[in-house]
């Protein structure tokens, strides 16, 4: 997918559900590390947090109580609808959403204490310009090898045949350059059991981990072969890889 088509695609997802797969059952072994709880780890009650990629917000509705001012931006129509649609209902009052698109942050400079940004394009320099001096930017994104087993049996996929470790490497190489410092990163490689068939199919036709999933003759059948041949006691069986990086301006 190219950057428009990635537009289309999260704004026709954000219309539907924002990025809350909170109804999917899926039970996972080996994941190291909650995301936002990282997240709220950095924060003081006095910071201004910025979210990039927020998707319908629910995380960082779920995190409000840890800083002073919490702002979402996502680059989707859709996804900002849902963002503040949940934001109206959660009566919480110290989050806001924009639509803004990550390579353009139109905030002051030295604005935010805290930066993230999971499973979203994020450009470092963008991020040292709102990010205060000695502020903390933290991001998780997902591996190459994610969803692998899945990805082959398609024959294509959310970065298949690209090399293991190749995006963390580009980041980190990103972020040295617009100046931050005390860089440390993370990865696990967990194994996920999707409950029923149903639940794979929904995560299917919401992310781009197989691109235009369903619009190919032989796709449900393929997947019908998927299931046969990853049907566990516990689920269906796949992998999710994950790599977090936390740097200092």
């Amino acid at each position: 997918m190219n950057s428009i088509e990635y537009k289309a695609f999260y704004d026709k997802v954000g219309k539907i559900n924002g990025w809350d797969f909170s109804n999917v059952k899926c039970v996972s072994e080996g994941i190291k590390w909650d995301f936002y709880n990282e997240v709220t780890k950095t924060c003081k009650k006095s910071d201004i947090l910025l979210d990039i990629g927020t998707g319908g917000g629910e995380a960082i509705l779920s995190i409000a109580d840890s800083a002073l001012l919490l702002v979402g931006i996502d680059h989707s129509t859709g996804m900002i609808e849902t963002a503040t649609k949940n934001s109206a209902e959660s009566d919480i009052a110290n989050v806001r959403f924009l639509q803004m698109d990550a390579e353009n942050l139109n905030f002051p400079e030295n604005f935010f204490n805290v930066v993230s940004s999971r499973h979203s394009c994020f450009y470092a320099k963008e991020i040292a310009k709102v990010l205060v001096k000695g502020g903390m930017f933290l991001t998780q994104q997902v591996s190459e090898t994610d969803k692998l087993n899945m990805k082959e049996a398609f024959g294509r996929g959310q970065a298949l045949g690209a090399k293991k470790g190749s995006l963390k490497a580009q980041y980190i190489t990103e972020l040295n350059e617009a100046g931050f410092n005390d860089i440390q990163s993370f990865e696990f490689n967990a194994i996920e059991y999707y409950q029923t068939p149903e639940d794979l199919i929904f995560l299917l036709k919401h992310t781009p981990i197989v691109p235009d999933f369903g619009q190919y003759e032989l796709d449900f059948q393929i997947l019908q072969q998927f299931i046969l041949e990853n049907q566990t006691e516990r689920g269906i069986k796949t992998n999710s890889e994950r790599f977090m990086i936390i740097a200092r301006k």
